[in-house]
């Protein structure tokens, strides 16, 4: 039988459950992938099961988000974390190294390998021929515990790419057509396998940043072959004997297809404030900016930072403009430095930040009150960047460079210059050794805690009955940075829920933390629209919210890994079997499950009581029984401490 790559790679991994769309599976995950911003709370879990040692074949930590020192949190963090790498068998990459998912594809990613991370931005490793999923942390605690992860199998939407790129165009116009043509939700539940001809003059790291964005269509992963141009990237990085081939076989089928000629794409920019938001750059050229920002995991490779360099080559960024550079590793910094790329861009006028997420997840770099941003980051939900009225345009390397030279977005079509072009040398400058490897296990180490590492809360069983406020109405796309906000002053908070929880929702409503507090006892519901819990994996906009007592959120529908990480946290996921019935729902109105533990055992139906406005509806939940069971135990957590 004929097999896609997916199926090639699910196949070879899996433990439990058929492939058979919309049923749950069980994959035996290879290797884990976590970053200081989540990673604190995966090893104060994993701390929690008691396990010596991890049980993966390789795990690494990463420190690029939580990299701002204002005070002790972030410091303390680190050596938290360094010190659970050497007692638990994790290799440590130092602050300053690399963001996670560029660093992990140079050094560590495998060809026909599975990788869970505790960032949804993991699915970039697809580019490698992996197949690479984000995930909540508990979940990847879990994967460090040898446990499999499970999910419902995905559809495979095969993207078959023709024709060649034309000048001015590169990757991100290829992915930022997709979020236009499909949206913000256009792949959830569905593994995306890219194939054809349009592949050859791709290199791996134009697939990962085709594969990174995959995560802003709500994609379960995003998959590449492992081809002759992924050999040549372990080649260069010295780890061809980590290749292998993996390619579709003739006639393979996919569940869904698409067909994109990339000939014929033009540069294209994501308006605020969404990454689905896709317009020709043309159609928005001439507006005033304040920011060009380059960078980030969407936009890792040296060719991004060196064709800007070219584009800015003996001219000056505007006098308004804050040119702004983000070197995606260490390594790729000590290159640009090389081959004399970085020396142009900083005469240019060019702010050099280190190595890490920075401005992308609003540690630092944040715009003007208004003015245009002009980034190539992943996303730009509204105040994603530090500033609250912010205006995130999403963009390539040529457009932000363009657009830095002028003041103005520019369709870098029209420069008076010849396209730069940049071709990836054979040979590059390697840098391991800020990555430190585990200690033996025979070593005896001490975890290093500061004081704002708190231990997870406990979290009761499901009661039988759930009555309460519907303390939030919501609507469509409603992301995990508007539920748990990131940037300089959050981010910091992540290994105390206490703290953290004070910020929850605060976007949304500034009051939301106090009428939670005053009604925590009792417990309260969510009222949401499609794609509730869309963008980042952070499971504390699921932690956060169960602190301060809710116990459901009845929405239109669910982002994939929000949705996982509330049955994780024993928050009961919910959808309107009726979409009608969410304008019945008023914020504030009492809303009551009754026999919810006996319902959730019998049917996939439950009834939900309006008792503010006496009506009754019918809401609908897709838990396995497995899931059914967490729920049941207030947690997944409970549920493996009571089974051991």
């Amino acid at each position: 039988m004929t097999q896609n790559v997916t199926q090639k790679l699910i196949e070879a991994h899996l433990c439990s459950g058929r492939m058979t769309p919309g049923t749950e599976i069980g994959l035996k995950i290879d290797q884990t992938l976590t970053q200081d911003a989540t990673g604190t709370m995966v090893m104060l879990e994993f701390e929690a099961m008691q396990i010596p040692r991890v049980k993966t074949e390789l795990s690494a930590q990463y420190i690029d988000h939580n990299l701002i020192q204002e005070d002790f949190k972030n410091p303390d963090d680190h050596l938290f974390l360094r010190s659970a790498c050497k007692k638990y068998g994790l290799w440590y990459s130092r602050p300053g190294n690399g963001v996670s998912h560029p660093t992990h594809m140079e050094r560590f990613g495998i060809p026909g390998k599975t990788l869970l991370g505790s960032d949804s931005h993991t699915c970039a490793a697809g580019s490698l021929g992996m197949l690479a999923i984000g995930a909540g942390g508990l979940e990847v605690a879990m994967a460090l515990a040898g446990k499999p992860f499970y999910l419902k199998m995905p559809e495979i939407w095969g993207v078959r790419l023709s024709g060649e790129l034309p000048e001015w165009v590169s990757a991100k116009d290829i992915i930022l057509e997709m979020l236009r043509r499909h949206g913000v939700d256009g792949g959830l539940n569905r593994i995306i396998e890219y194939y054809g001809p349009g592949l050859q003059n791709l290199c791996a790291m134009d697939r990962h940043v085709i594969a990174n964005m995959g995560a802003e269509l709500g994609a379960t992963t995003t998959v590449f072959p492992s081809d002759q141009t992924v050999r040549r990237f372990l080649k260069t990085q010295g780890r061809e004997d980590a290749w292998q081939e993996i390619v579709a076989d003739n006639d393979a089928v996919y569940d869904q297809h698409d067909e994109i000629d990339i000939s014929t794409l033009e540069p294209l920019i994501a308006c605020p404030t969404s990454p689905g938001n896709v317009v020709p750059v043309r159609e928005v050229a001439g507006k005033e900016i304040y920011q060009a920002y380059i960078g980030s995991s969407a936009n890792p490779g040296l060719r991004d930072f060196a064709v800007a360099a070219l584009i800015v080559d003996g001219k000056r960024a505007h006098d308004r403009v804050s040119l702004d550079i983000n070197p995606t590793s260490r390594q790729i910094l000590e290159n640009l430095i090389s081959l004399g790329f970085l020396e142009k861009l900083i005469h240019a006028g060019a702010r050099l930040h280190q190595a890490g997420c920075n401005g992308c997840i609003g540690m630092g770099q944040a715009p003007a009150t208004g003015r245009i941003s002009l980034r190539t980051v992943p996303r730009n939900f509204p105040g994603r960047s530090g500033t609250r009225e912010d205006q995130v345009y999403l963009c390539s390397p040529e457009t932000a460079a363009a657009s830095a030279i002028t003041g103005v977005i520019t369709d870098p079509r029209t420069l008076d210059m010849d396209y730069p072009r940049f071709s990836e040398p054979e040979e590059i400058r390697l840098n391991t050794e800020m990555l430190v490897p585990p200690a033996s296990s025979e070593a005896h180490i001490e975890l290093e805690k500061g004081p704002n590492i708190k231990p997870l809360p406990p979290f009761d069983p499901l009661p039988e009955t759930l009555e309460g406020l519907a303390l939030l109405k919501v609507g469509n796309d409603i992301s995990t940075d508007e539920i748990m906000p990131a940037g300089a002053q959050v981010l910091p908070l992540r290994s105390n829920i206490p703290e953290i929880s004070k910020y929850c929702f605060r976007q949304i409503d500034e009051n939301y933390y106090t009428r939670a507090m005053n009604c925590r006892d009792q417990g309260s519901f969510i009222v949401a629209g499609e794609n509730y819990g869309q963008g980042s994996s952070r499971e504390h906009a699921a932690l956060a919210p169960r602190y301060l007592g809710l116990k459901a959120v009845i929405a239109k529908g669910f982002a994939r890994i929000h949705w996982q990480n509330l049955v994780n946290f024993g928050i009961l996921p919910l959808t309107f079997a009726d979409s009608t019935d969410f304008e019945r729902i008023g914020q504030n109105d009492t809303l009551c499950i009754s026999q919810i533990r006996e319902m959730l055992q019998q049917d996939s139906t439950v009834t939900v009581i309006n008792k503010t406005k006496d009506i009754t509806f019918q809401a609908r939940h897709s838990l396995s029984n497995r899931q059914i069971e967490m729920i049941l135990a207030g947690s997944l957590i409970n549920l493996v401490n009571t089974a051991e």
